[in-house]
């Protein structure tokens, strides 16, 4: 039986990724060279070295789910000056979730939505 689905990720830069997935609350909990894993409380992100991989062309993403207080998480994230995407502004959408969106060093796109 399925029981966790942790995203795999490609990263280009090693310490660039690390720093921005730490300022989003993310740690590291191992270090391979090529290949590492992070967490956030229960959740596992794991990334893997792509070094020639073009961040332009990227269609890489994953939608982080929020339980509660997605206005206080978007403040802590311009509060850090990471860059909020020019169209994921916070809003809530038609579908009844509150939603805003970043875009990782390696172009990976990481939406992050609350059910309102």
């Amino acid at each position: 039986m399925i029981s966790l689905i942790i995203p795999k990720l490609p990263f280009i830069n090693k310490e660039k990724t690390l720093e921005y997935y730490s300022k989003l609350g993310f740690e590291l909990v191992a270090d391979h060279g090529d290949y590492l894993i992070t967490k956030y409380q229960d959740l596992e992100i794991h990334f893997f070295k792509f070094e020639t991989f073009d961040p332009e062309k990227s269609d890489f993403m994953i939608y982080l789910r929020i339980d509660n207080d997605i206005d206080g998480f978007y403040q802590n994230i311009q509060d850090q000056k990471i860059e909020i995407h020019p169209n994921g502004k916070l809003e809530t959408k038609p579908w009844g979730m509150k939603e805003f969106s970043l875009i990782d060093p390696s172009g990976t796109l990481l939406t992050f939505g609350e059910k309102v």
